[in-house]
């Protein structure tokens, strides 16, 4: 009798033990430190990017992100920006900090995780893939110039970095640091 008590009450808390561990957010890097890996001398003032419908309809035709604010706020020095982006993996979002230079990936960084599972888009074996990508537009579609490598059990947040990777080439083009702007 006291087994059919205890059982259910034992496992009910250990399932929400684990749900509450598997939403736990981890901040693998603040904003700072990801700036100074970004720019060697001091972090320069922020910039901001407006987003007009024209750029919004854009960035949803092409790369297929909603951009639902109005403006988009980076850092720029030289031919070189650094852009904090989130994009939701399987639930949650991932916020993640992306350098571009010279019109080419220089640098993805996971900067805050809050998914249960597909951490693993955090380590460099999968982000060093993303090194001098940059952006090329098929008819239908911009795309990364590089072939990104998917991770087993992690296909929505590597769908997530691939994203925001693309979106961070778009805007850098959009900007006056752009190479070709």
């Amino acid at each position: 009798m006291l087994k059919k008590i205890v059982y259910p009450i034992v496992v009910s808390f250990l399932i929400a033990c684990a749900a509450v561990h598997g939403s736990e957010e981890e901040t693998l890097k603040d904003v700072e430190t990801f700036l100074a890996e970004a720019f060697v001398d001091a972090a320069p003032a922020r910039k901001v990017l407006w987003v007009n419908d024209e750029l919004r309809e854009e960035v949803r035709q092409f790369i297929g992100y909603d951009l639902d604010q109005l403006r988009i706020r980076y850092w720029a020095a030289g031919s070189r920006t650094a852009w904090i982006l989130e994009e939701i993996g399987k639930e949650r979002p991932i916020t993640m900090g992306i350098v571009v230079n010279g019109d080419e990936i220089s640098n993805v960084s996971i900067l805050v995780y809050r998914e249960s599972r597909g951490a693993e888009v955090q380590y460099d074996f999968f982000t060093k893939q993303f090194l001098k990508a940059n952006l090329v537009k098929n008819t239908k579609r911009y795309e990364l110039s590089e072939s990104i490598d998917g991770i087993t059990g992690a296909t929505l947040s590597v769908r997530a970095v691939k994203k925001v990777a693309t979106l961070a080439l778009f805007l850098h083009q959009q900007t006056p640091y752009a190479l070709n702007g």
